[in-house]
């Protein structure tokens, strides 16, 4: 009977700050799912205790003794700190860690044992102090799962908006898209909104890089040039594409009541809009990979971390969304 249920495994995010807060208040309710959170039981007690919760923890070895998820109960796959945590202070000694809960649940979405992977936030500045290159989750699965391409969507109620550029500097964006980049981004894309969002012919508006688009040569070459052309072909080749649009017009409900997905060329570009829209309410998603990977859409909050004032909404988006999209990705099996 567990078999009908997706795996779905939490990360437990940095210790020091509110991951592991919203993960004890997201297990307060049900999800028809078999939630397993890989983290420090340990450390997850201490911050029970702190938050005046009663969570019933539950330790397995493996995966096939955790049973469909019920309110107040934390199934976990033991993974220890090096050393002991406190709440609102960075300690380099548990950035190893961090990098484990992620490994783990890579290797474990890769080998079939997970069916969907769950990341609260983590701080970037502490692991590269180890001397990691780590420039965010995005790029940590898709080195883990060696894909060519990846993806980077943002969802809240009513908007989606994808990136053909994901954590680089400003001055480094145009050279970045080419009619290769972007061809297979939008493929990725393309393919994953039919797959794991149940879209058969997914509507996708396609931004600009310059303002007003280009303005006909007069404020850049990219969209004649790249952006243009390339469309053109995945037009040709069925794709329901429309664009490149101005971004500053394209974020209104003229083109986005009939839109699944926003495409927009660079990080602050597109997520601007979607976090004044859905802040706190919004999940992140990683496409392109051979795995299902969702996020909340904040950072780390050091300084609430055991204060009991953490909002736990965005991780229950992320959770929800990671069991439609596992559903969804068997049915198309």
């Amino acid at each position: 009977m567990n078999d009908q249920f997706p795996v779905i495994s939490i990360t437990s995010g940095e210790p020091a700050g509110i991951g592991p807060d919203i993960i004890l208040q997201a297990v307060q309710q049900t999800f028809p799912a078999r939630l397993v959170v890989l983290a420090s039981q340990k450390m997850l007690k201490e911050r029970a205790q702190s938050l005046k919760l009663d969570i019933n923890f539950q330790s397995h070895q493996t995966i096939n003794s955790v049973p469909v998820h019920q309110k107040n109960t934390l199934h976990l796959l033991n993974i220890d700190t090096a050393t002991d945590v406190i709440p609102g202070q960075l300690n380099i000694q548990n950035a190893q860690y961090v990098l484990d809960t992620l490994k783990r649940a890579s290797t474990g979405c890769l080998s079939g044992e997970f069916d969907a992977i769950v990341t609260p936030p983590v701080n970037k500045s502490i692991l590269c102090e180890t001397g990691t290159h780590f420039s965010g989750h995005t790029e940590f699965f898709q080195q883990e799962c060696q894909s060519n391409q990846v993806v980077m969507m943002l969802a809240t109620e009513g908007l989606r908006v994808a990136l053909a550029t994901t954590h680089l500097p400003l001055k480094d964006v145009s050279s970045a898209i080419t009619a290769q980049s972007l061809t297979t981004v939008i493929k990725a894309l393309h393919a994953d909104l039919q797959t794991k969002f149940a879209i058969p012919n997914p509507r996708i508006l396609v931004c600009g890089l310059n303002p007003h688009a280009g303005e006909d040569g007069h404020l850049g070459m990219e969209e004649i040039d790249i952006i243009i052309p390339t469309l053109k072909t995945l037009i040709e080749q069925g794709m329901n594409l429309i664009g490149p649009l101005p971004a500053d017009t394209l974020f209104t409900p003229k083109y986005l009541d009939n839109c699944d997905c926003v495409l927009a060329m660079y990080h602050d570009q597109g997520l601007p809009v979607l976090k004044y829209k859905g802040f706190g309410n919004a999940v992140n998603i990683t496409l392109g990979l051979p795995i299902i990977r969702t996020s909340v859409d904040h950072g780390t909050a050091l300084e609430l971390a055991a204060t009991g004032h953490a909002n736990a909404t965005s991780l229950i988006v992320a959770i929800n969304h990671a069991i439609e999209m596992a559903n969804n990705t068997k049915q198309c099996k």
